[in-house]
């Protein structure tokens, strides 16, 4: 059987979505008011969701402070108070919160604890709004 541990985490990042390939005509149509050329920022909300057995020994899919830390150095160092046009994850693509969602399970799907091979990151989910969320699973 497989149990589920997710985590919620919060970030503050700022980002201009803009393609250089794009006219300035080409880019206020696809990305309206976050074509801004001063940028614009998002307070995230991450969702971090990951599957496994549960440990016999401790009783949990994965210990919340093992999570945090990988997030934390991970994630949070990384992003948080940053511009992510400024980041070279987004020096060849436009950083939309898709990427960013994208880039974030990519980056912890290859850093879940090494003793634990049996893990699995099943959904990184990240909120941009109210209204707005996106989410990469492992399918």
């Amino acid at each position: 059987m497989t149990a589920y541990f997710g985590r919620r985490y919060m970030l503050s990042a700022s980002h201009r979505l803009h393609c250089d390939t794009l006219s300035e005509d080409q880019n206020r149509a696809a990305y309206g008011k976050c074509n801004n050329p001063y940028g614009h920022g998002h307070n995230y909300v991450i969702e971090v969701l990951v599957g496994g057995p549960i440990d016999p020994e401790t009783g949990m899919v994965i210990n919340l402070v093992d999570l945090d830390a990988v997030v934390q150095t991970r994630i949070l160092d990384r992003f948080d108070h940053a511009n992510l046009n400024l980041d070279p994850l987004f020096t060849a693509q436009v950083p939309t919160t898709e990427n960013l969602c994208r880039e974030v399970f990519r980056i912890l799907k290859g850093a879940l604890p090494a003793d634990r091979p049996e893990l699995r990151l099943d959904t990184v989910r990240v909120e941009e709004t109210e209204n707005n969320f996106f989410q990469c699973y492992n399918l």
